[in-house]
Parts: structure tokens; sequence; C-alpha cells
């Protein structure tokens, strides 16, 4: 009796279902399985390839269905992917790099110039303090600044020595008068814009607008000027008494009187031109506490034309031996500023 499995038919039906055919062993084919994410690590193949598998030697054909989709492949085994190693960290840190260290190149600019601008303003405000501290009127208003005067060329200025006195000076006075009203002077008054307290020599006395100007002129403590420094001067100035100090200090009124008379003679020596006189145009008591005022009329000649100065000077009592001075003088040329000095024998004080 014939096998059955060595049947076939004698055509192919379209309805034949597929024959399941065998390969060999030798021919048997594996395909690998795509790795999974990670890193990429090669797939090796197995030691030695499997043994073959024999078909049996009578296989019967398999009913199959009518439409039976292809065989699906066997996936091949996976192999293990090892993770590469990981080192354990290490026990100690790097060393933090050091800082580089910063020099003088490496400041701003702008730091630098913020920085020298504010040493130069503080430079600059203790310098003036220093400098002018004494020339500068301590009152409710901000008094101007002092500056420097350079003397009077010498070939306007009388010779004298640089420290005079009143008793060196040649200049011969008229008898001093007792008592003598001060006259009502010509000309307008200049506003007073505030007092000047000089703490040098211990009196207050009127700070006169312009063109009068606050300003330093030895030997004087504060001095108001109009015009530029040359004899005859135009000068409203407090300083201490310039001749020696007294024995003892002043107690009556002709005491004080005979210290201004000294005080007016140094004054015609160290202001006017060679040669200058004065009259006596007033002689009273200070308005407040102990001293002496004159006025005198001084005549000289300047550039070969006589010429007429009203002045003034006050001696003040302020404490001390020696008593504080106040001396106004104005020339001709100035006259319209005569009656300033009215103001000052009015409103002089001692501090």
């Amino acid at each position: 009796m014939e096998d059955v499995g060595d049947q076939r038919p004698s055509y192919d039906s379209p309805t034949t279902p597929f024959r399941k055919i065998v390969l060999p062993a030798e021919e048997t084919i594996q395909i690998p399985r795509p790795p999974a994410p990670g890193p990429s690590v090669p797939i090796r193949p197995p030691a030695g390839n499997p043994p073959a598998q024999q078909p049996p030697a009578h296989q019967p054909p398999a009913k199959q269905p009518p439409a039976q989709p292809p065989a699906q492949q066997v996936p091949a085994r996976q192999v293990p992917v090892q993770s590469p190693p990981i080192s354990p960290l290490s026990s100690t840190l790097p060393p933090i790099p050091e800082l580089p260290r910063r020099g003088l190149g490496d400041i701003p600019i702008k730091v630098v110039y913020l920085v020298g601008a504010i040493l130069g303003t503080v430079l600059a405000v203790v310098l003036i303090f220093m400098l002018f501290s004494g020339d500068v009127p301590a009152n409710k208003k901000a008094a101007e600044q002092g500056v420097s005067v350079a003397p009077a060329p010498a070939s306007a200025a009388p010779t004298a020595s640089p420290t005079p006195t009143a008793t060196e000076s040649p200049v011969v006075l008229p008898p001093v008068p007792t008592s003598k009203a001060y006259p009502i002077l010509s000309g307008t008054a200049s506003v007073v814009t505030g007092i000047i307290s000089d703490k040098n020599t211990g009196i207050s006395y009127p700070r006169l607008a312009a063109p009068w100007k606050a300003k330093s002129f030895p030997p004087f403590s504060i001095a108001q000027r109009i015009g530029k420094v040359a004899i005859p001067h135009t000068v409203i100035a407090s300083a201490m008494f310039p001749g020696d100090t007294p024995a003892k200090k002043p107690s009556k009124d002709a005491d004080y009187r005979e210290l201004a008379a000294q005080a007016a003679r140094w004054a015609i020596r160290t202001q006017y031109p060679q040669g200058a006189t004065l009259a006596w145009t007033a002689s009273k008591k200070v308005p407040v506490g102990k001293g002496w005022t004159l006025g005198y009329k001084v005549t000289y000649t300047f550039n070969g034309k006589q010429q007429v100065a009203q002045a003034m000077v006050t001696v003040v009592e302020v404490g001390k031996t020696k008593p504080a001075m106040l001396l106004a003088s104005i020339p001709e040329t100035q006259k319209t500023h005569w009656r300033d000095i009215n103001t000052l024998v009015e409103q002089v004080r001692p501090l």
C-alpha cells in the first residue's frame, strides 16, 4: 500500500494551501532582535551551532485552514546587555582654585575718579578752613571768603617798618577834643547786609553791600574794601590796637581817648601819602561797652593835587589789656560812601 503522504495532486489548485517547507539544519538562519535603547553592545553569536533538527521520515500533510497567514519568525535569543562599570566617587574633592589677586590696575577708572574727587574736596575744605578761619565773619549770612591781597606798591606808600607802632610816628596831632558829636556826612549810606563778628579782635560791626567786599588785608584781621589796593586806601578794617600793649588795662574814658588818638596817628602814617595832616571832626564814647571813637578829616597831596578823606577810628575794651580797633578811611574819590562812616560809628559793638 502506497504512502498517502507521497501522493501529490496533479495540479496546483488556487485554493491549495502553502506547504510548510522545512529547511535542513545547515540552512537555519537566526535573525537577531533589535537591541534595546541604551549603550551599544555588540551581540555575540552563540558558542556553537545548535544540533540539527531532523525532519520526520514520514510526515503526513497537515490539515491547514483555507487561509493561514505566513508563519511568524521565532525571535532570536536575547543576549543580556551589561552596562559599563561605574567608578566610585573619589573620597577627596578636587582643590578649589585660588582666586587671582586684584591689583591697582584692576580697579575701575570710575571708582578711581570718585575717590579722587572726594579726597580733593575734603582737602580743599580743610585748607580753606585752616587758611581763612579768621577772615570769615560769623554772622547769619554767609560771609564772603577772604583772599590774600598784595601790599600797596612801594612807590605809592611811605616808608614804614614791618610792624609800626603808634609811638614811632613823627606825625604831630592837634589836641583831641574831650567831646564832640559826630556830624552827618554827605553821600548815601550803603545797605547793611549782615554783621561781621571778628572773633580775633572780639568786636562786631556792620557788613555793607556792594561795592564793598570783605577780604584779607594784613595787618588787619578782616577788611571791607572798594577798588584796588593803593594809597589812599578805601577800607573798613578791624584789628587789635596797633601800638604796644599798655602797661595796665585802661579803666577811664580818657585812657581810651588817648589810645584812639595813637591809633589815628598810626593810620595817618600808614594809609595816606607822606605829609598828610588831620583835623578832628568828632570825639565821643562808644555806644556800648568801654571805648572811644574819634572822627577826623585827612588832607593830603596825591598826583600833584590836594585831596581830602573822611575817616574814623574806634578802640573798644574786649576783656584784654590791649583793646580792639575799628578803622575806616574813605578818600575823596569815593565820597559818595562817606555816609557809611556814620553807620559804623553807631553800630560797632564788643562781642
